[in-house]
């Protein structure tokens, strides 16, 4: 049957403008493909409306990742700033969560994440760090077209990875002498800061994906590409690989055999070194986690999909562990939200002298089986959703149909006891959401 979904923890933290069904966000800010939805004006409009949603004299501190149009969209978004009264801090390429740690008033980055290099977006921190939530940004939303005072100012500061990179080190410090790794930046926002940090904490490191051209970010690399790296991983003798997103909050990895470890496996490393007594995950875990940390005695709270539930979870139930099988791993203790390199250096901690092979081998996942099938439209009518429950019935596992937040498409999961009955259950609804939706 259709997994259940927790109800979203959403607060408006004492705001009061009249709420609107969100048009321009997602899942993770505003995202698309750059001139058709995604254009500069849009992006100047978001600039001005989260402006003046911050208040009188805000200060906004902007970071980008390595896509060629990250600079116009800087601009464009600053711009917005200023017309808005506000203070434009200009930070340069960074990843996603040092603009979380480097925020002011509200934290910004131009980002399309893991998408292609055509997409990019706007993602938003609040002053403490934290994603928006559901209505804040359909606060944002509401002030689109408010006019702006003018007046405000642009302070390029040019890149701030120093006091980054020095916090990370500073607090998840471990000792990688005797460790040959790959690291693959996807030609992103890590590009010349993960290498580094791996060198200094006294790794051998093996580098790809580190050569950003403005077209090439998460092009055949980095953590939605997995085969580069296992390659590689394999070819040089590396005792692992590590593989972040194009801006940096995902990281998956690879061990010597160059057998790929997703988040779930992660997560299941780090809950049982950590001794944590709460984890928090979505929808798309695998059953297998679940049944691991019960024997454990470790509560599990599940929710939609989406780093920021998962953080809302966390804050909501005190927790400091949580994370995606896409590889957001979320670690709260010296840190305000998920870190690609954090939850490396973590992963590489956890491995107390042992291979990442064996050290992955505690959680033993069922079969899944994910297809996104292209559609028409996204909406899922209740009576698709009937027909779905009523095939994912009676496997052993289970189904989860969902539309993307980024994307025009509908993602399936099928989860069962064998690979061939995953496989059939999959192949059977995506041919029915195609049918339907397509």
């Amino acid at each position: 049957m259709l997994t259940a979904r927790l109800t979203r923890a959403s607060a408006a933290n004492g705001y009061r403008l009249p709420a609107v069904a969100r048009t321009y966000f997602g899942t993770d800010g505003v995202r698309g493909v750059v001139g058709e939805f995604l254009t500069s004006e849009l992006v100047e409009r978001l600039g001005k409306a989260s402006t003046l949603w911050v208040g009188d004299d805000a200060r906004v501190f902007v970071g980008r990742d390595t896509r060629a149009s990250g600079p116009e969209l800087e601009q464009a978004f600053a711009r917005g700033v200023v017309a808005a009264s506000g203070h434009a801090v200009l930070g340069g390429v960074l990843p996603t969560p040092a603009v979380a740690l480097l925020r002011l008033d509200l934290g910004v980055v131009i980002s399309a994440s893991h998408n292609p290099p055509e997409y990019n977006g706007v993602k938003f921190f609040g002053r403490d760090g934290q994603k928006l939530v559901d209505a804040q940004e359909e606060e944002i939303e509401a002030l689109l077209d408010a006019p702006g005072p003018g007046g405000g100012s642009i302070d390029e500061v040019g890149v701030a990875t120093d006091s980054y990179l020095e916090h990370v080190l500073e607090r998840f410090r471990t000792d990688l002498s005797g460790l040959k790794i790959v690291v693959d930046s996807a030609n992103g926002a890590y590009a010349k800061l993960a290498p580094k940090a791996f060198e200094q904490l006294g790794a051998e490191v093996h580098a790809i994906g580190d050569e950003p051209d403005g077209t090439n970010i998460n092009v055949d690399s980095g953590a939605t590409h997995l085969r580069t790296l296992q390659q590689t991983v394999t070819s040089v003798g590396a005792d692992l690989g590590v593989a972040f997103d194009g801006d940096g909050d995902r990281m998956l990895a690879v061990d010597a055999r160059g057998n790929a470890v997703d988040g779930d496996a992660i997560l299941a490393v780090l809950a049982l070194h950590r001794k944590v007594d709460l984890v928090a995950v979505t929808v798309m875990t695998n059953l297998a986690f679940h049944e691991l940390m019960s024997e454990h005695g470790i509560r599990v709270v599940t929710t939609d999909v989406g780093d920021r539930y998962v953080l809302e979870a966390l804050r909501r139930e005190g927790g400091v562990l949580g994370g995606e099988q896409s590889g957001h791993i979320i670690w709260l203790h010296g840190h305000v939200t998920g870190d690609g390199l954090v939850a490396a250096l973590l992963l590489c901690d956890a491995l107390e002298g042992r291979t990442l092979e064996a050290a992955v081998s505690v959680l033993r996942p069922m079969p899944q089986v994910k297809r996104n099938v292209a559609v028409r439209r996204r909406e899922i009518p209740p009576e698709l959703r009937s027909e779905i429950d009523a095939l994912g019935t009676g496997n052993g596992g289970r189904v989860l149909v969902r539309p993307s937040g980024t994307e025009p498409v509908v993602r399936v999961l099928a989860e069962a006891k064998t690979l061939a009955e995953a496989e059939n259950l999959c192949g059977t609804i995506a041919a029915l959401v195609s049918r339907e939706l397509g």
